[in-house]
């Protein structure tokens, strides 16, 4: 007798009710929109951002707007294939734990080879946008594969893959900078290294809704490193976020106004600190995802910063 087949999860956990991929999907796109974390938006935002920074802070005058179109689908279909790879590797893990129990690949709604063959299809669109940038972004964006291919396996292994995140998912701050001059300076690279840190903060926070189903599959986060003490780290990590943007607008000799901005986002990561219940899942996954708008606003400051100057 064969088993009868499992209906599909009205939505994955963590997607927001009715959300564009339940409501306008086909029914035969939604395991993969799911896969890619489409009907979750919030992680091509936090992928962007970085990019986007970048791009407005090597501009001269307004960031080309056909390079930000270009780092919009880019992070879009790699983010997805982030989020497919990582799906791959932990699709045992996920079972065992609530949240992501109904994810396509755990729950049945979408195959292993249907996994991989989804994986290579976004793959191979990204690799497209990559290969338009100039040859010295081709060769940087490249050395960034590693950081992606290990980051699903460092829960595995340390308490710290919140950083191995951070490394890969920032990366733009250094690409978009790449495929406006052709090179690195430092302005860029402080970006990034700061970033790393305003990463590890808000993945922390997200962490925190599995931290006990984390500690039963024996899997590793920030979150059950930090505990009770996670505010006092995230004041750290978010500090040195706000003193490395700081020091990037005097590295790039950007406008005063951009220090006069700067105090808005800085504001943001303190609201997030602010009364943080660590247990309250749905404050926590609030957020995390307040955190696109952190982003806009540091985009809106080097903007300013930038055409001012």
């Amino acid at each position: 007798m064969t088993e009868p087949l499992r209906p599909s999860p009205a939505h994955v956990a963590d997607a927001v009710p009715m959300n564009w991929v339940d409501r306008y999907a086909p029914a035969f796109m939604r395991p993969y929109a799911r896969l890619a974390r489409l009907d979750r938006p919030i992680g091509t935002w936090l992928l962007l951002w970085p990019c986007w920074w970048s791009l407005a802070l090597a501009a001269d005058g307004l960031p080309d707007l056909k390079l930000m179109a270009l780092f919009g689908i880019g992070a879009i279909v790699m983010r997805g294939a982030g989020c497919t790879y990582n799906d791959i590797v932990d699709r045992d893990i996920d079972g065992g734990v609530a949240r992501t129990r109904s994810r396509p690949l755990p729950s049945g709604d979408v195959s292993l080879v249907q996994a991989i063959a989804f994986l290579i299809a976004q793959c191979l669109i990204g690799l497209c946008v990559l290969l338009s940038l100039n040859s010295y972004s081709v060769w940087l964006g490249l050395c960034s594969l590693g950081l992606v291919a290990i980051y699903p396996f460092m829960k595995r292994i340390t308490y710290w893959p919140q950083f191995v995140l951070g490394l890969a998912f920032n990366w733009g701050a250094l690409l978009g900078w790449a495929a406006v001059r052709g090179d690195l300076a430092l302005a860029p690279v402080v970006l990034y290294l700061g970033a790393i840190g305003w990463t590890i903060g808000y993945d922390t926070i997200y962490a925190h809704q599995d931290k006990e189903d984390d500690a039963i599959v024996g899997v590793k986060s920030t979150a059950l490193k930090f505990g009770a003490t996670t505010p006092y780290w995230l004041t750290g990590f978010y500090t040195a976020m706000i003193v490395a943007l700081a020091l990037v607008g005097m590295l790039a000799g950007l406008h005063p106004a951009y220090y006069a901005l700067l105090t808005l986002p800085a504001l943001h990561l303190a609201w997030q600190v602010w009364r943080l219940d660590i247990d309250d899942n749905d404050m926590c996954l609030q957020r995390f995802r307040a955190n696109r708008h952190f982003g806009g606003l540091v985009f809106i400051a080097i903007l300013v910063g930038r055409l001012l100057a």
